[in-house]
């Protein structure tokens, strides 16, 4: 075999392997973080909901014209399983909420299902687009029918957390 053959192997292994640990980091970095999601567990800012131990927001006024900023409460009832990187949670005055990461600086594990968090950040009333109700029924794991059937916008609660606090598990 010619040298200028055995450096194009050479070549074609070192870029495969080169792929093959890009595939390998993305599949890695893909999943939501492990853990329990235990009671006083954070998440993101941790100086943000260190000492909270309940909400100090009310979401009755929210309003489309501005945010509020502070700690909102409430239960989770779904996690975005490809990555954490949303959450759905229902509101002690029974409305319901989705929250995003801010700047997806950090992600939460799956077990965060049903506890009770406290979140430290901004909630907006929101218009939520029918492509993004799509994408997250899309990331939720619902049927192409039930995906199909989003086909008008829908207003929500959005808050971008900074911090995420376990209250109880």
């Amino acid at each position: 075999m010619c040298v200028s053959c055995r450096l194009k192997i050479i070549k074609m292994k070192k870029y495969i392997l080169s792929l093959l640990a890009v595939c390998l980091c993305t599949l890695a970095i893909a999943q939501p973080p492990a853990g329990n999601a235990k009671t006083g567990d954070m998440y993101g800012d941790a100086s943000s909901v260190k000492t909270v131990k309940s909400a100090n927001q009310n979401l009755d006024n929210l309003s489309g014209e501005e945010a509020l900023t502070g700690n909102f409460e409430g239960v989770v009832t779904d996690v975005c399983p490809k990555k954490g990187c949303w959450i759905k949670l229902q509101l002690k005055d029974g409305k319901t909420a989705t929250v995003k990461m801010k700047d997806y600086g950090f992600f939460v594990p799956t077990a965060l299902k049903g506890k009770k968090i406290v979140i430290n950040g901004n909630a907006e009333l929101k218009t939520t687009s029918v492509k993004e109700l799509q994408h997250l029924a899309e990331d939720a794991g619902k049927s192409k029918e039930e995906i199909d059937a989003i086909t008008e916008p829908k207003e929500t609660i959005t808050i971008m957390a900074n911090g995420i606090k376990v209250v109880k598990s």
